[in-house]
């Protein structure tokens, strides 16, 4: 089925799926809504192009460090008010930032958005960053930074993006660098703010039991005044380089019951989207369960690891591809030699067709249990939009039934090869 932009004002662009309403304000702000009858509650999500990928490398962790400074208040609205408007109605909010993106929502009673969507527009936009709070929750961030480096898995899978991005934003840590986040200061992360949260940067999606026309003048209203642009260091983006051999790095860590064994390959982003998906689908035939191959295989059947997953991340500039076995550390040179020889065979050997047929089904079925309820389809929505244009998003579906097994074995061939990846591994002492 085509569904087409129904508001006379939205980008009319026809996708088989596609339930919402695109729609650009004259500031460049988008807004994107879906009524769901059957729901009585509504999701906002406000998802912002500031991710850590447009920080200046010296100001590294300065979008997260903001993300926990938005609910700190405004001129307006004292520290505590907006998760006090919110609790008390029975509603929640969170926030996330990843490279691409920071992202902050609410769920509450549809009834309730014209109360409380006002104050999550005047945190977003007005964030008053107020220098004793900023002292504070600096000192939250620090905390979060060094238990992150007493967690083995967030270590290693931090050395293995390291070691596949040598150029590009994506290697560095979303939370930065305990030193570097002891430099900055209220003022900068102030220019921050102002440069980045800017209407042309900012997409609002509300999905819920909550008509057009209500939406919109909500949005019209609230998500108009912003503060004025103002400049701020621009990071430095480069392409990275395709992997030429295997980069390998070892650690070895006290208290380590099992060793690790992490590989990754960089794919392509956005910009071939049907290549992505494509990955995604292999992901998921190699180790996306108990019957996938290599989980039968190694865990199992051969037992030579205690787990084995996969994971395919789909971000803007480039994806990533990996896997990580956690096994007996005199098993690491076995696993990975075995790993090498099924890629191999990926491009030589075609997949049979109950095996496609299944993994298939497996990856329709996810999106649909993803799609289910207004925060799942808000930020499906809000996701896309950031990296690409949220109508996309529909297409996931279709475009993983039309796979073959031989477009699959020219992606493992062009992208997955067992003699360029990056590779970390870590030891007990």
């Amino acid at each position: 089925m085509v569904v087409l932009l129904t508001d006379p004002h939205a980008n009319a662009l026809p996708v088989g799926g596609f339930l919402a309403h695109r729609f650009q304000l004259d500031n460049g702000l988008t807004l994107i809504h879906q009524q769901v009858p059957t729901a009585p509650v509504v999701t906002v999500d406000v998802w912002v192009k500031a991710g850590a990928i447009v920080e200046p490398e010296p100001w590294a962790g300065m979008a997260h460090f903001l993300e926990h400074m938005v609910f700190k208040g405004t001129d307006q609205l004292p520290p505590g008010s907006f998760d006090y408007v919110i609790e008390s109605r029975g509603g929640m909010t969170n926030a996330a930032t990843s490279h691409d993106y920071a992202h902050f929502f609410i769920n509450t009673a549809a009834a309730d958005l014209p109360d409380t969507l006002p104050y999550l527009a005047e945190l977003l936009l007005n964030a008053a960053i107020p220098d004793d709070e900023f002292e504070l929750e600096r000192g939250v961030v620090l905390e979060e930074i060094r238990q992150s480096l007493d967690d083995p898995d967030m270590l290693g899978f931090q050395a293995l993006v390291e070691s596949a991005y040598l150029r590009h934003p994506y290697g560095r840590p979303i939370l930065g660098h305990a030193a570097d986040l002891l430099e900055r200061s209220p003022e900068e992360m102030r220019q921050f703010h102002r440069a980045h949260y800017q209407p042309e940067n900012m997409t609002v999606v509300i999905v819920g039991n909550v008509d057009w026309e209500l939406t919109l003048d909500l949005v019209h209203r609230y998500f108009s005044a912003f503060s004025p642009r103002v400049e701020c260091p621009a990071p430095r983006i480069e392409p990275e380089h395709p992997l030429t051999e295997i980069r390998r790095q070892e650690f070895e860590l006290p208290d380590l019951g099992l060793a690790r064994l992490m590989m990754a390959w960089v794919c392509p982003g956005v910009d071939a989207l049907r290549s992505a998906y494509g990955l995604d689908l292999l992901s998921v035939i190699l180790a996306g369960g108990r019957t996938s191959r290599l989980v039968r295989e190694l865990r199992e059947e051969r037992q030579l690891v205690q787990d084995i997953g996969g994971g395919f991340s789909l971000q803007r500039d480039s994806s990533l591809f990996t896997l990580t076995a956690w096994l007996d550390p005199a098993h690491l040179d076995v696993v990975e030699a075995i790993i090498g020889d099924r890629l191999s065979e990926l491009t030589h050997t075609p997949i049979v067709p109950a095996e496609l047929a299944r993994y298939k089904r497996l990856l329709q079925n996810d999106y649909a249990f993803s799609t289910e309820t207004t925060n799942q389809l808000a930020g499906l929505y809000g996701y896309y939009n950031t990296i690409a244009q949220a109508e996309l998003s529909a297409q996931y579906p279709a475009v993983i039934r039309s796979f073959e097994t031989n477009e699959l074995q020219n992606l493992a061939q062009q992208y997955l090869s067992p003699l360029r990846y990056a590779v970390t591994v870590m030891k007990p002492c």
